[in-house]
């Protein structure tokens, strides 16, 4: 009866700490993310594959730990690329860090946004967003999604004089 009587005070006493732990997470502002630089990596057969560097910007007063990032970019409603990193790190209270996230992406969407581009369908500008995944210590994790627009050269649609 003593080893049950433990147990459940153990129990109880580990329940207490969690949900004092995910109180303690409530009232975060969001990150922000935003693409700090694209450099080109080696692909494989039908892909195009670049490193990705995010900037992570926390706006918390206590620091937020990491390790494994995960991004989604859709360009004008459609997946255009995706990629992981195993990258663990700490992004400092009210600081910012690099991240370097390598994505794929497949050639067959990038043949489908052009034709796009090139009929005119978006009038020289391209809606993205952006999506991911941060992921922390446990259970802990940040998803964070940015979105804006790309304005594309006008040279690309007026025909030549």
């Amino acid at each position: 009866m003593s080893v049950s009587r433990n147990a459940l005070l153990a129990l109880l006493a580990l329940g207490a700490l969690l949900s004092g732990g995910c109180a303690s997470l409530q009232g975060r502002e969001p990150i922000e993310v935003i693409v700090a630089g694209v450099e080109p990596l080696q692909g494989e057969g039908l892909e195009l594959r670049m490193l990705v560097k995010l900037r992570i910007q926390n706006p918390n007063d206590v620091p937020l730990d990491y390790n494994g990032v995960s991004v989604q970019m859709d360009v004008q409603g459609r997946r255009f690329a995706t990629g992981v990193s195993d990258a663990a790190g700490s992004v400092p209270r009210f600081g910012e860090t690099i991240v370097k996230v390598p994505v794929s992406i497949s050639v067959l969407r990038i043949a489908r946004q052009a034709v796009g581009i090139l009929t005119d369908e978006y009038r020289g500008k391209l809606a993205y967003e952006m999506s991911g995944k941060l992921a922390g210590p446990t259970f802990y994790g940040v998803n964070f999604k940015s979105n804006g627009e790309l304005r594309l050269p006008a040279e690309l649609f007026e025909p030549d004089r």
